[in-house]
């Protein structure tokens, strides 16, 4: 701990809020960005807005993440969803609350986290405003927005029987960066504890790495619109578990093929929190260059997902309402 990195109870709000002001950028669609009660933005036809939480315990553990990492993740979860309409993020809104024995350099970090994020994954999305409180567990919540730039929205309900299941983006990579850290990094009574990464190879280390700062393929989504994509989500809690919510919405039934999909089965089906972008196009249209075809669209028989030929059955995915060694076994 740095000898100059007071905690937050330390200070006054206007002075935490400059160090992350500071850090974040601004928004280029903001006419009046933060500093007023609200943020005012460019007006491009309908807005497409999400929301998303994450909180310390179910969503994330300080001895595994970093301020910049939870930064980076909370706007990169909350980013997917917008690009899983099709549209061209825009804004984030971000309320923090933290215990006021947070250190403030951990603040800034996550500050650089979020405009790292939107930076490397969204260019010209920033955040324009938001809130600050005091809270005994740290929670940090994102309200995204994006503008569809005159399309209309990709729903996760419009996919029809003969249509092309693609997917874009990693499948499972971050499940299993999610298993390295329950399964190295806790001790004998299940606490975490920090990482060492000396002790995991390369391909742990990406997997590890996917897990703290997702990378979904965001511009996908609006290729995705464009190329008349039926149905579209983002697979954020599992693959199988995630196209069981879009044939549900569709009235459909969809067929995976593993070989397909890539990677390792035990993770890429049930793995979630890569955020990739799960679409349905017509058949036999060209798909955009970042998505890979996996399967097809059959009329609904009473099974949701096959995979294989196979019917899913196993319920598979994450649920923050299930502890990790729940879903384990």
């Amino acid at each position: 701990m740095r000898d100059d990195d007071p905690a937050v109870g330390d200070l006054s709000e206007s002075a935490v809020l400059a160090r992350i002001l500071s850090r974040v950028g601004a928004a280029p669609e903001a006419i009046v960005g933060p500093g007023d009660d609200a943020a005012v933005l460019r007006d491009a036809g309908p807005v497409v807005a999400t929301t998303d939480t994450l909180v310390h315990g179910p969503d994330f553990r300080l001895a595994w993440s970093s301020g910049f990492d939870l930064g980076w993740k909370a706007a990169a979860v909350n980013l997917a969803d917008i690009a899983a309409m099709g549209a061209r993020p825009t804004a984030l809104l971000v309320a923090l609350t933290m215990p006021d024995d947070t250190r403030i350099g951990f603040v800034e970090a996550l500050a650089e986290g979020l405009r790292a994020a939107c930076d490397s994954l969204a260019p010209g999305c920033a955040v324009a405003g938001g809130d600050l409180t005091v809270s005994p567990t740290l929670t940090v919540a994102v309200t995204a927005l994006g503008s569809l730039d005159g399309r209309p929205a990709v729903r996760r309900s419009e996919a029809r029987a003969g249509d092309t299941v693609a997917l874009a983006g990693d499948a499972g990579v971050a499940a299993r960066g999610l298993a390295v850290l329950f399964d190295r990094f806790r001790d004998a009574a299940g606490t975490p504890v920090a990482v060492d990464r000396s002790l995991l190879d390369a391909a742990e280390q990406t997997a590890l790495d996917r897990q703290l700062r997702p990378e979904p393929p965001l511009a996908a989504g609006v290729a995705a619109a464009r190329a008349g994509a039926t149905a579209m989500m983002d697979v954020s809690d599992g693959l199988a578990l995630d196209a069981g919510r879009l044939a549900a919405a569709s009235g459909v039934g969809l067929d995976l093929d593993t070989e397909m999909i890539g990677g390792d089965p035990r993770w890429s089906i049930s793995g979630g929190e890569d955020h990739a972008l799960l679409a349905t196009f017509p058949p036999g249209d060209r798909l955009p260059s970042a998505f890979r075809p996996i399967g097809r669209v059959r009329a609904a028989d009473g099974v949701p997902v096959r995979v294989d030929g196979r019917p899913h059955r196993g319920r598979g995915g994450w649920d923050p309402y299930r502890d990790w060694d729940a879903q384990r076994g």
